[in-house]
């Protein structure tokens, strides 16, 4: 019999795209405080990836140490632009900062999952997305925002690309899964290799 599977994240994209691959699973999101782990890890240099990855390995570790005998998923990302890390705007005029920021400039997003049983991690797993955003018109990033509302402080770049945010962009290399936060082909075939779902 294998391990029941729990997605550690209350995310409706992620629980989205694990329903759409046809997997069974429960959605249960860490208890843990991102900024009070991610604040050491920024003032000791820590990369982007390594910021994602430590922050899906808490996920999933404190939702294994809860639920014995489950297969863990925990996934975080970050967003970079070279050497600067990007967190989710607090405000509208951050939101505007944001896309000031990264107008004309090719920015990545670092998409991590970790995989625990038994409070341990057993895998983990970075992949990365580059998004060239086309030059933003100031008056251009003031009506968009106006358009989307609030929705632009839900994600660390302060668009979503399966919305209006499209439209911010001129080139993207990388997969919808990566983008969306929940690298979705390493994870099947890790689960696969693990005997969790058919092979």
């Amino acid at each position: 019999m294998t391990s029941p599977l729990i997605l550690a994240s209350s995310s409706p994209f992620r629980r989205m795209l694990m329903e759409n691959a046809g997997l069974h699973f429960q959605a249960i999101a860490a208890d843990i405080d991102e900024r009070a782990i991610e604040a050491p890890l920024e003032l000791s240099g820590a990369g982007p990836d390594a910021v994602a990855l430590v922050l899906a390995k808490a996920k999933a570790k404190e939702v294994s140490d809860r639920f014995l005998g489950s297969l863990v998923i925990g996934s975080d990302q970050t967003m970079s632009l070279g050497a600067q890390v990007f967190h989710k705007p607090k405000s509208m005029a951050d939101a505007e900062n944001h896309l000031r920021t990264l107008s004309g400039k090719t920015h990545r997003l670092n998409s991590a999952i970790a995989l625990a049983r038994n409070g341990d991690i057993i895998w983990e797993h970075v992949s990365h997305a580059d998004l060239t955003m086309r030059e933003l018109p100031g008056d251009f990033i003031h009506r968009h925002l106006s358009r989307v509302g609030q929705k632009a402080l839900s994600s660390v770049g302060a668009y979503q690309l399966e919305g209006e945010g499209i439209q911010l962009f001129s080139k993207i290399n990388g997969d919808y899964f990566t983008i969306v936060g929940l690298p979705m082909l390493p994870l099947l075939e890790k689960l696969r290799e693990l005997g969790t779902i058919d092979g």
